[in-house]
């Protein structure tokens, strides 16, 4: 952490601080599990996000709700057979984040 103080007559008049390096927040990174589902975008046409995770169960919708609110994946079309799933595709941030974790 850096910082810089502007100091006039004796008082403190502004403090700025920015961090040395160029790291995501915390918050602003996936979870590894979020990492793995959007990992098997990378293989997959278009970048289609799995419906099951390679155990055959249904991907938790929190994980791809998260991916969603991030702008990791978005939504692909609606599945006029089953139309409680939301199938989705990889971003191109999602994309470079996946290729690059």
């Amino acid at each position: 952490m850096f910082s810089e103080v502007g100091v006039v007559r004796g008082e403190v008049r502004e403090v700025r601080l920015s961090a040395l390096n160029d790291n995501a927040k915390e918050g602003d990174r996936p979870s590894m599990i979020e990492l793995l589902y959007l990992r098997r975008g990378l293989a997959q046409a278009g970048g289609k996000l799995p419906l099951f995770d390679l155990d055959g169960q249904a991907v938790g919708i929190a994980i791809v709700r998260r991916c969603l609110e991030r702008g990791w994946a978005e939504p692909w079309f609606n599945n006029p057979l089953k139309p409680d799933w939301l199938v989705c595709k990889l971003t191109e941030a999602g994309r470079r984040l996946a290729e690059s974790s």
